[in-house]
């Protein structure tokens, strides 16, 4: 059992800059195999879900770079960072100047790694445990979503959801390395494409194409459907 999630990140992975966004440093993983089997063992459980908390995946690496190339997109705007693993993107997006960052996640880890990456960059982050899918808009304006459509079932449950928020005036931006799963057509605009080196066990290539969507029907860009209003 881990007593201290915290300590445990500490002792199993080190803060160093991420590869393409080295404004940024996270407490992060050389190796994920041997990381997951110890978390397992360690916890005594078995078909835990891969330690995403311990690296800097592709999506996130492509999006947190745009939000700090491009920090109007989220300046003076309350900010979540949905499914945040490292905490990354919300870190960025502090960086970027949001008035407001929340992170959120549904493991125990990426919480707690959250925290700490947010401590080590400075960066002022609400941190919570949850699944927010499906729930209402609350008070954000802004939602970020690094490397999200990689599961069939899991994209099924996120796009209805993404939809009615878009519908509410959320704005959604995604950060995705070609996925299987991600949305595609007239809801989503591709806002820029990144070339980012990516951990060399996490992936099959070493360098991943990172596209920037915006999910939704934008005013700025086209004009709303019938019925359904553009981002405000």
């Amino acid at each position: 059992m881990i007593a201290d999630p915290s300590r445990f990140i500490t002792d199993q992975t080190r803060l160093a800059p991420v590869a393409f966004v080295p404004e940024i440093e996270l407490y992060q993983a050389d190796e994920a195999t041997a990381l997951w089997h110890l978390t397992e063992a360690t916890l005594d459980k078995v078909d835990l879900p891969p330690p995403f908390w311990a690296f800097a995946w592709a999506g996130g690496q492509g999006l947190a770079r745009h939000i700090l190339d491009h920090p109007e997109l989220v300046r003076g705007k309350q900010v979540l960072d949905f499914a945040s693993g490292s905490g990354l993107v919300g870190i960025a997006a502090a960086r970027a100047g949001a008035a407001h960052v929340e992170a959120v996640d549904i493991d125990p880890f990426a919480v707690a790694a959250i925290s700490l990456n947010a401590a080590a960059n400075g960066a002022a982050i609400r941190v919570r445990q949850a699944d927010l899918v499906g729930a209402d808009a609350m008070d954000f304006d802004v939602l970020l979503a690094g490397d999200v459509f990689y599961d069939r079932a899991f994209a099924a449950r996120l796009l209805p959801w993404f939809d009615r928020l878009s519908r509410a005036g959320v704005s959604i931006l995604a950060g995705d390395p070609d996925r299987t799963y991600r949305p595609a057509g007239a809801a989503t605009r591709e806002l820029a494409t990144y070339a980012v080196p990516v951990h060399p066990t996490l992936e099959d290539a070493s360098v991943k194409q990172v596209r920037v969507l915006r999910y939704g029907v934008c005013e700025e860009f086209q004009p709303a459907l019938p019925g359904r209003p553009g981002f405000a």
